[in-house]
């Protein structure tokens, strides 16, 4: 696959509308799947516990060992988190979507940037624009596209500063709200949470929880989590992929990502399930089934790099307003 500096433009509407209404109208018991788990709140609980217990127990320990402990330890209670932050913006936890929100706060207290509802804000458009530029902020800003491009060190940085890039990108996407009064809420939960870390167990502790942040969402093998969602690594004319490795497990289950963009009202620990009842839907798709060979295979391939992306101009019929989850749209058109 020859790699072009630009993205690669389409024309029509992004390919999960049109899968999610064949798969309703093949299998009409998926809807049965539709519904909350609550039992995700004990994960953020677990995983929140766990990463404060690390932090006090790593209070006096030298740099490398704090460096050793984010990147082999860390990082994955840290990314585990972040899954659960994304099973709350689609309100998957608990059915009063205040709660989802409050879990979501929880969750971004080990990662020390109050990033959870901003994600929330955001994601939900990536979901309902997937491609549209100006919409979607999961795609690269031209300009860093340009920048990093296909070398190696540039990739690599990129995915060392991936928090940063992200934020970056929210300046673009102008017609969405930045700031609520939940944005207000995690800002002010998350200062006080990351002020309580150093006042009863010092600055390292704070180095910890930040490399573990920083790991499990850039420079690690978990980073390439965000290349296998929608980089065209194993198909030009593929724009999303699933990941089928062992860390799903831990991860839950978020590299069903095909699965979840068609029925994203669906809770992780059922996406399996979605697979299994639909499979002539998912089984002649590419999918990823190493995150540390597509780690190192996006950053030292000339072939891949930030311009390997499917954009469209076409926002659809879906206004910017609605805030719906296609497979519940579509239910409640009567599919």
């Amino acid at each position: 696959m020859a790699y072009t500096a630009d993205f690669k433009e389409v024309t029509g509407t992004e390919p999960h509308r049109i899968r999610t209404r064949e798969i309703i109208k093949a299998h009409p018991e998926v809807k049965k799947l539709i519904s909350k788990n609550p039992n995700t709140a004990i994960w953020i609980l677990s995983c929140v516990s766990f990463q404060v217990g690390m932090a006090y127990l790593l209070r006096d320990q030298a740099w490398y060992v704090i460096l050793a402990a984010a990147w082999f330890i860390g990082a994955f209670p840290t990314h585990t988190l972040f899954v659960c932050i994304h099973e709350a913006a689609h309100n998957l936890i608990f059915q009063k979507p205040s709660w989802n929100i409050f879990a979501a706060i929880v969750g971004n207290f080990p990662s020390l940037a109050p990033t959870a509802i901003t994600f929330k804000n955001f994601h939900l458009k990536h979901h309902a624009f997937q491609g549209v530029h100006e919409l979607d902020a999961d795609l690269p800003d031209y300009y860093e596209a340009k920048l990093i491009n296909n070398y190696s060190i540039g990739k690599a940085i990129w995915l060392f500063l991936y928090p940063v890039f992200q934020v970056i990108r929210t300046i673009r996407c102008k017609e969405l709200m930045v700031i609520d009064k939940f944005v207000i809420m995690n800002i002010v939960a998350q200062l006080l949470f990351d002020v309580a870390i150093v006042y009863f167990f010092g600055w390292t502790s704070l180095l910890y929880l930040g490399l573990s942040f920083s790991f499990s969402v850039g420079f690690h093998p978990l980073g390439a989590r965000w290349i296998q969602e929608h980089y065209m690594v194993l198909d030009p004319m593929q724009e999303t992929y699933s990941y089928y490795g062992g860390l799903n497990g831990i991860n839950m289950n978020v590299g069903y990502h095909n699965e979840h963009h068609d029925l994203p009202s669906i809770p992780w620990n059922k996406l399996p399930e979605l697979k299994k009842i639909a499979p002539e839907f998912y089984d002649n798709l590419k999918s990823h089934t190493s995150y540390t060979k597509l780690f190192f295979t996006f950053v030292f391939s000339q072939e891949i790099g930030l311009y390997s992306r499917i954009v469209r101009r076409e926002r659809g019929k879906v206004t910017l307003q609605d805030n719906s989850t296609p497979d519940v749209a579509m239910i409640n058109a009567g599919l």
